[in-house]
């Protein structure tokens, strides 16, 4: 069965002011379109086809003969993980066993965004920046280009996209302003606590 672009979780206008509706339409609709169906002819034939992203992912992560297939399944597996990390009317900060973790790991919440926002403020190009789990250690890294944590088996609980594409229109060059309001007006941290709890 063909990989098919998912809804967006709330309406294209939902997330405005902090992220525009013509970014939405853009990245949703033109990049994460492109990114799925590429992945479909890519796989199509082969011994992949019909498989699950996580299994694409991890049998093409690293390979240079396959790389094609890598960049557009994990492509669609960042940003399919993404528009759920969003959601209209966020909390500003995170709450419960979530907040008591996040606090414990990284030293209170202010800090977590702090090493959150310095990290994707580093990152150079094009990437990712997450929240994942190594085991039982909650970690802050970024990811180059299509990188993901589920190369690694490791467990996504919360990411950033910072290719230039998912924020230039409404930010332009100020990368750290969109990272800074992502964390204060947009994440969805009742999902991210989701993925937390389902580790459990």
């Amino acid at each position: 069965m063909a990989f098919k672009l998912p809804e967006l979780p709330y309406p294209v206008d939902a997330l405005a002011p902090y992220m525009s509706a013509r970014t939405l339409e853009f990245h949703h609709g033109k990049h994460h379109k492109s990114y799925v169906k590429k992945l479909n002819a890519a796989v199509q034939e082969t011994r992949l086809e019909g498989k699950s992203l996580e299994h694409i992912i991890q049998k093409t992560a690293g390979k240079s003969a396959q790389v094609d297939i890598f960049n557009n399944a994990a492509q669609v597996w960042n940003h399919n993980f993404y528009w759920r990390c969003m959601r209209p009317n966020a909390n500003r900060n995170p709450s419960g066993m979530l907040a008591k973790q996040l606090s414990e790991a990284f030293g209170s919440i202010a800090s977590f965004k702090k090493q959150f926002s310095q990290a994707a403020g580093k990152q150079f190009g094009t990437g990712w920046t997450w929240l994942y789990l190594d085991g039982d250690a909650l970690q802050i890294g970024c990811m180059s280009d299509a990188e993901t944590p589920v190369m690694n088996g490791h467990k996504p609980l919360l990411t950033c996209d910072v290719w230039e594409h998912a924020y230039y229109l409404d930010y332009q060059n100020r990368k750290d302003d969109f990272v800074k309001t992502f964390l204060d007006k947009l994440v969805n941290w009742d999902f991210v606590a989701q993925q937390l709890n389902e580790n459990s």
